[in-house]
């Protein structure tokens, strides 16, 4: 299957009700700069209940078996109110789903007040957990902007030289600790282990869902240039259309003229080569009318209601009719019929993709359609050479054409982008035994009135 076929249509609207944004390709989970920043307020939150369990460890294992007398009263108070802070994050979370820098922020600093606190009471600066406000920084440099991170380490430091001046001193048993210098080795190698293997897990996480929102922007980026390509071709096809109206017109009155004359109407041949020229002629008005009609510059016309069966059945027979080919072989695999709006739009993209499976697979072309209820998927099949790894590569883009012909490759384009406009989603691939297969996915949604309560024609 080739890239590209008549193009007779660029349309800026389509004529059916159009609700929803597609994307075409290899899935990606759409993640904006505001659900990016949620996904890493839960990442904070997820953290927060880390470091609540591994305090509550460390607080047991100094009373239990270091016999190291804490006041546990403000201890467990500082640690319910983290509990308390990260129920709220999470009720916050599900009513407002959306973060800010300076919420994310407060954050950070409360679990740095949080820590400050537990540190005061288990004596201060001395104790080898102290290097956790690294964890803080470097969360900040990853998740904030360049002055909420500097007011992070600010807030770090302040904190570490306020414990080296101020903090509770240690209770040790009456019998003491034996090595008590191994004993805070030990911690500050735990605080490391800590350190290390949390910034690992979770600045991956959070760099990862930047990236996902990085490439999501991207895609817009590239929807919003590809759109301002369809307008600016809609427009130049549109003029095109109010060009040829009247010359087509002028066509159509001469050619009934030269049927109605006696040199014309008495020579059989003459005759039958004006009927197919007036046919030609007749071909050219609909195309012109049609791009008109969706580029949205015709008025008062009535939405034409029918059904999925009736739309493809019409579709086929304008097609078959058109290029002369009774090779197709048509498939309707679903019984459940349903209303929809005709489309004159997706009708000229589905023609122009049987057109392209036509020019590379003369002899036979198949066309499939089924729906389970909520999607409409259209299957296109040939026996031609397939897709160059280089087409499917760049499957929807314009200006690549496998035919190499100057500013082709626009069939396949438009087609990705109507079918995008209408919420759905285009994939091509080379079926196994040879050949090219192109699968339109649309959601019948798209096809059909908010209250499904249409007239079938």
């Amino acid at each position: 299957m080739t890239d590209e076929a008549e193009i007779q249509m660029p349309p800026a609207t389509a004529s059916a009700p159009v609700r929803g944004v597609a994307y075409e390709g290899p899935p990606r989970p759409p993640v904006s700069r505001a659900a990016a920043d949620v996904q890493n307020m839960k990442q904070l939150i997820e953290l927060r209940w880390i470091a609540v369990i591994g305090q509550v460890l460390t607080i047991l294992f100094a009373e239990l078996v270091l016999r190291i007398d804490l006041p546990l009263a403000p201890m467990i108070g500082i640690l319910s109110s983290l509990i308390g802070l990260n129920l709220l994050s999470l009720f916050r979370w599900t009513t407002q789903r959306r973060v800010g820098n300076l919420e994310l922020m407060a954050g950070l600093l409360l679990d740095v007040a949080a820590l400050t606190a537990l540190l005061y009471f288990s004596g201060g600066a001395s104790n080898p957990f102290v290097f956790l406000y690294l964890l803080q920084v470097t969360l900040g440099a990853v998740l904030l902007r360049s002055w909420s991170t500097w007011t992070i380490v600010i807030i770090t430091c302040l904190s570490f030289g306020w414990l080296v001046m101020h903090s509770e001193p240690l209770r040790l048993p009456a019998d003491g600790i034996a090595d008590l210098f191994q004993l805070h080795i030990a911690g500050m190698w735990i605080c490391f282990v800590l350190n290390a293997g949390l910034l690992v897990v979770f600045v991956s996480r959070i760099t990862r869902n930047l990236r996902i929102r990085d490439a999501h922007l991207a895609d817009l980026r590239q929807r919003d240039a590809e759109q301002d390509h369809i307008v600016r071709m809609g427009l130049l096809a549109s003029g095109a259309a109010h060009e040829l109206g009247t010359p087509l017109a002028t066509l159509a009155v001469i050619l009934g003229d030269w049927q109605r004359m006696p040199q014309f109407r008495d020579d059989p041949e003459l005759c039958q080569e004006i009927a197919d020229m007036q046919a030609q002629v007749l071909r050219c008005k609909t195309i012109v009318t049609g791009i008109l009609l969706s580029a949205g510059e015709a008025r008062g016309e009535s939405p034409v209601f029918t059904t999925i069966a009736g739309f493809l059945d019409a579709l086929v027979a304008e097609w078959s009719a058109r290029r002369g080919f009774d090779g197709l072989a048509y498939e309707k695999r679903f019984s459940d019929d349903r209303a929809i709006v005709s489309d004159s739009a997706l009708k000229q993209i589905i023609g122009n993709v049987l057109d392209n499976a036509l020019d590379v697979s003369p002899l036979w072309v198949g066309f499939s359609a089924t729906h389970d209820g909520e999607t409409l998927t259209l299957t296109v099949r040939d026996q031609g050479p397939g897709f160059v790894p280089e087409m499917l590569e760049h499957f929807g883009k314009p200006y690549h054409s496998s035919k190499g012909r100057p500013g082709g490759g626009l069939g396949l384009f438009l087609v990705v982008n109507v079918v995008r406009k209408l919420g759905g989603r285009v994939s091509a691939e080379n079926a196994p035994g040879g050949g090219a297969v192109v699968t339109l996915s649309l959601p019948l949604s798209a096809l059909t009135l908010e209250d499904d309560r249409v007239a079938v024609a």
